[in-house]
């Protein structure tokens, strides 16, 4: 069988060669940036219950948490059970209104 790139002489080459490109392309982009130690705190953000999960809610949610991480939670999504004191949980509904936001 002849492969279409001389670097690709075996299948195994080629299978890590295409894994390795794969990968790359799945490195997310990191977190926003926190001052402060990252560590989260839910004690002020009851206002979000019912409010739309859009990119602003979310962002002042992230800002008045002082999370370094926000991890949206949809109605199908599965989680691990961690905590985790820089995290912030935005669990949204069906209709991607929000119904809770914990540090977990």
């Amino acid at each position: 069988m002849a492969f279409p790139h001389p670097f690709c002489r075996s299948s195994f080459r080629c299978l890590v060669v295409m894994a390795a490109l794969v990968a790359s392309g799945c490195v997310s982009t990191p977190g926003p940036q926190v001052a402060g130690s990252g560590r989260c705190s839910d004690a002020a953000l009851g206002w979000a219950v019912g409010q739309p999960a859009d990119e602003a809610t979310l962002k002042r949610l992230s800002s008045e948490s002082g999370a370094g991480l926000v991890n949206p939670i949809g109605p199908t999504t599965a989680v691990k059970h961690d905590t985790r004191n820089d995290r912030l949980r935005v669990y949204i509904d069906a209709q991607n209104q929000i119904t809770a936001a914990r540090c977990e």
